[in-house]
């Protein structure tokens, strides 16, 4: 610990959506309260995002505690107006932000944190980890990858197709991010467009009858999960038909079982099913290995590709933070979120480590009030006083 360490109430990680909510609330509350991103500026990962990104979440129901997202940006927000929504939230409800900081290791010391940065050391009673959902980008150690003369991308550096046009392209990863990266090189005038997945996705209209699915989605919490497969199921079929006919298989599970169980969000459609129905996308099993010039798939087909764009997700990236306090589970996950808390590890909490069918941004201003609550009265019952991962 350094003699002229600097000391707040408060030190929130992270200057994304999930931090901003955080330190507004505390902040409101008389709490002081220091936020420390690493980038150079506040909503980085967002800023980083493909050019034609848009909420699959209603505007309506996607802003932070104190601030709706102006109804001029339109239903579905567009990723330039939702970083000028964070920075005016940052602007009018964050008195402190701490740019071009890196918080490499947490430490506890007394009745405090220290938390330890490139730039020296801090001292708070609170810390509240909110790095976000998509933190450090994972490239899969394919066979040979270092042999191959194309280039080969994650989906983090993947802006707009202008780089692949006339390109032949594989786009591995079965999520929302690899679907709509392959529909915009399909209608951007890529010349041939592979999604390669390991396993298939659920894919669901963003809205049926001008109804978003998020709003369904909420509706459908209390309800038993076969029946929320079956609901959606029904929905599939009637807006899209039978995507198999069209070379994307069968999901192994319905898609409520496979959010509760494996934690996957359905592809939300922005395009996708119409691209593949033009036959603009065509879906392969997944990438197993490369030559100089292919992507050799797991059933050994062979496609020489120009490029490959890995939209193959992200880690949380927290071990070498707090790995050492216990906290977290063998996949990098926390074990306590929101206001629950572990005994041993007093004073530290996690917002935005959730991906629900109901709304990232949506659940992060839930947890952060939740923080805020606990904070203010910091009397967590024994009950939320224990590791959990529900």
């Amino acid at each position: 610990m350094t003699k002229d360490a600097h000391e707040t109430d408060a030190v929130v990680v992270g200057a994304g959506p999930a931090g901003l909510a955080v330190a507004a609330l505390l902040a409101r509350q008389g709490v002081g309260v220091v936020v420390l991103e690493r980038e150079d500026a506040i909503g980085a990962t967002w800023r980083r995002n493909y050019d034609r990104l848009k909420l699959h979440t209603v505007r309506w129901m996607s802003d932070l505690p104190g601030m709706p997202i102006p109804r001029r940006y339109g239903k579905w927000v567009a990723r330039d107006d939702l970083v000028r929504y964070f920075e005016d939230y940052a602007s009018a409800f964050v008195p402190e932000i701490k740019t071009n900081t890196n918080v490499e290791l947490i430490e506890r010391t007394g009745e405090r944190w220290m938390v330890c940065t490139q730039d020296g050391t801090m001292l708070a009673r609170y810390v509240i980890f909110a790095t976000g959902y998509n933190n450090v980008p994972c490239v899969p150690a394919w066979r040979n990858r270092e042999s191959f003369r194309g280039q080969i991308v994650h989906s983090s550096e993947y802006r707009n197709p202008t780089r692949f046009e006339s390109a032949s392209v594989i786009v591995a990863g079965s999520g929302n991010s690899g679907a709509e990266i392959a529909t915009d090189l399909a209608e951007g005038g890529a010349r041939e467009v592979w999604l390669a997945i390991r396993t298939s996705p659920n894919v669901v209209p963003r809205a049926v009858l001008g109804v978003p699915s998020q709003v369904m989605g909420l509706a459908m919490r209390r309800m038993p999960t076969p029946i929320n497969d079956l609901m959606i199921g029904i929905t599939k079929r009637l807006v899209f038909g039978d995507l198999r006919r069209h070379g994307l298989p069968r999901a192994p599970r319905g898609p409520y079982t496979q959010l509760v169980r494996d934690d996957v969000v359905p592809v939300l459609d922005v395009g996708f099913a119409k691209a593949l129905k033009r036959g603009l996308i065509d879906v392969v099993p997944a990438i197993e290995r490369f030559t100089e010039t292919e992507a050799v798939l797991v059933d050994e087909r062979r496609l020489r590709v120009d490029a490959v764009i890995a939209a193959t997700g992200y880690r949380f990236g927290l071990e070498p933070i707090v790995g050492h306090l216990g906290i977290l589970d063998k996949t990098g996950h926390p074990k306590v979120r929101a206001d629950r808390r572990a005994s041993a590890v007093p004073h530290l909490y996690f917002v935005g480590y959730t991906n629900p069918i109901t709304g990232n941004i949506r659940e992060m201003g839930i947890e952060a009030r939740l923080v805020a609550d606990a904070i203010q009265l910091d009397d967590v019952s024994p009950q939320r006083d224990r590791l959990y991962a529900g």
